[in-house]
């Protein structure tokens, strides 16, 4: 039987098709003759209890120039026709997502199997759920309070401040004691106490990268991505400048796999990408996680092709429970 495969993602002509880890997961999806459909957030449809998508029937090729087709006129298509949906929309995180996984979680209901999990997206924020694994991490302040951040800061002396909703590095601030900016950055940060920011105490190895750990079905990838900041930045980012080394996983950081995967799984959380600066955590990336191509193009891996193994797993033990 044929697979069906959904996807709910930003424009695809408008990615950066040597990079894009959406377009690794299509190609290996299509490499084991699954049939892929392409959606946006703007094409899905709630009515009367049940979820559709306007689906356009979509090719792709491994070519940075001429990467998709699409092979057929886009349809509205009930999502319970799909056997799996990958939701690979970017952040922010804001109301339009959390709404799209209510859609996507009708289809779930009548067995649709969507990746990660639409409850799982919503409880595992990707900054907040760090709180969850304390023993991984370095102290941390979720607050509106500019008191409360200046009395962190005061502790540390040296602290990073950033939003919760947003990706790639973007308002990340360094802030350290006695800088003549902290009160504005605070006020902006915050809104002037009317939104929650997070602050961690600075962790100075982020000179050798901030590491990307991806968990397939909650095991590791043997290796990660260390993001290391460009010069006069504290950002590892890719996007914002940082460069990317790849990296043995050492015990520490299959330590903190250990005690973060399992429960990741547990919510249905197939593919997760792991932020890890020196000993810590700082953030468990769940809604669009990247850096497949740049792994598997340094260590010859297939981690997309790991990836709809374990899909196609998860496909085959609902088909034995249905029996």
């Amino acid at each position: 039987m044929t697979i069906a495969l959904g996807i709910v993602m930003d424009p695809i002509g408008s990615i950066n098709a040597k990079k894009d880890s959406s377009l690794a997961m299509l190609l290996a999806a299509q490499a084991r003759g699954w049939q892929l459909f392409y959606m946006e957030l703007p094409h899905l449809v709630l009515r009367d209890g049940q979820s559709y998508g306007y689906a356009t029937p979509l090719r792709v090729r491994d070519d940075a120039s001429d990467w998709f087709t699409f092979i057929g006129q886009e349809a509205l298509t009930a999502l319970a026709a799909f056997d799996v949906i990958l939701m690979r929309k970017d952040p922010p995180f804001d109301m339009e997502y959390v709404y799209a996984t209510h859609v996507l979680e009708r289809a779930e209901a009548l067995g649709v199997l969507v990746v990660n999990r639409p409850q799982g997206l919503r409880d595992v924020n990707e900054k907040l759920s760090t709180a969850w694994f304390p023993e991984c991490c370095a102290p941390t302040l979720v607050t509106r309070r500019q008191s409360e951040l200046q009395g962190f800061l005061k502790l540390h002396e040296d602290v990073i401040i950033k939003p919760l909703d947003r990706m790639g590095g973007a308002s990340v601030f360094r802030v350290r004691l006695g800088d003549p900016n902290t009160n504005v950055i605070f006020e902006t940060m915050t809104e002037y106490e009317q939104r929650f920011v997070m602050a961690q105490r600075f962790i100075p190895e982020i000179s050798a990268g901030d590491k990307r750990i991806l968990l397939i079905d909650g095991e590791p990838v043997p290796y990660a991505l260390a993001r290391v900041p460009a010069a006069g930045e504290t950002r590892g980012n890719l996007a914002a400048g940082g460069q990317g080394i790849g990296v043995a996983l050492d015990a520490r950081d299959r330590w903190i796999c250990a005690q973060v995967g399992p429960a990741l799984r547990d919510k249905g959380l197939l593919m997760v990408g792991l932020d890890v600066i020196g000993d810590y955590l700082t953030e468990i990336n769940v809604t669009s996680p990247t850096c497949i191509r740049e792994l598997d193009r340094i260590y010859a891996l297939d981690i997309a092709g790991q990836l709809m193994d374990a899909i196609a797993a998860r496909l085959d033990a609902k088909a034995g429970e249905a029996i």
